[in-house]
């Protein structure tokens, strides 16, 4: 199932039912980093449609960054963050979408290249299929375990083994990719949209969160991403977005995808 919806999203939302929704992964209009043909959103009254129309279990991944204005970073992640729990979600992970190359150098502080991935889950996610990665030790017959100390509560010390054997393990919290022209994406229309995140962060986040059949929704559809890494992953999808040149693009942009599959 793929129902593409033209709209703002507060409202959209309000026409899904209760508790339906295994997993969210979007990306908002955070402060003015982007002209939105003006639109505003108002995150408070969207978050508490997302907490209603969510199951028990399942997972939001707020994918958001900070404008720096007059030398300050404006905390509006933090503050988001924060809001999602005083709703209730548990701030299950907070992860970092690092971004291979730095378009816009600054001259007075280091250089910016990541945006961070908040895991939101309304009580203990339902689904954890964590990602793995090739180990990055050297493996060696004669060292199969490796010794470490971990420190206790009160300061003390206290030494730990664990097994090297294993080819993989389960990835870091931090992922890295590679973003622009023909590496977010391959589809070229969908570049008309100002900021997307790559296709490989909504494959990695759907696959890590929900499972084949389970509905996945993106508030902010824009172009389409979330919704071509869904439909590929065997997953249903809602994609809501306020501009019709978006969901124009997303439209077509699910159809090539259907017909590649299919």
């Amino acid at each position: 199932m793929i129902d593409l919806r033209l709209g703002d999203c507060l409202k959209e939302m309000k026409k899904i039912h209760d508790g339906i929704v295994d997993l969210v992964v979007t990306s908002p209009p955070y402060d003015k980093l982007r002209d939105y043909k003006g639109f505003t959103f108002n995150f408070e009254g969207i978050a508490k449609e997302l907490l209603r129309i969510i199951k028990q279990g399942g997972v939001i991944v707020w994918v958001v960054g900070d404008q720096t204005i007059n030398g300050s970073e404006s905390g509006t992640s933090f503050r988001q963050a924060l809001y999602f729990k005083e709703l209730g979600f548990n701030l299950h992970d907070t992860m970092i979408y690092a971004k291979k190359g730095c378009p816009f150098p600054e001259s007075n502080r280091y250089n910016q290249k990541f945006e961070y991935m908040f895991i939101f889950s309304k009580e203990k996610p339902k689904t954890t299929n964590l990602l793995k990665q090739k180990t990055l030790y050297i493996q060696n017959e004669l060292h199969k375990s490796r010794s470490s100390t971990t420190r206790n509560p009160d300061g003390s010390m206290e030494a730990m083994k664990y097994e090297t054997n294993k080819e993989y393990c389960t990835r870091y919290n931090i992922w890295e990719y590679a973003v622009g022209y023909q590496k977010t994406t391959k589809y070229t229309p969908a570049f008309q949209h100002p900021a997307m995140f790559p296709e490989a962060l909504a494959k990695d986040h759907i696959q890590s969160w929900s499972n084949k059949g389970d509905l996945v929704l993106d508030p902010f559809c824009g172009s389409g991403t979330t919704g071509v890494a869904a439909k590929e992953l065997g997953r249903n999808f809602i994609g809501i977005d306020v501009n019709p040149e978006y969901i124009k693009i997303a439209k077509q942009r699910l159809l090539n995808t259907m017909e590649s599959l299919f």
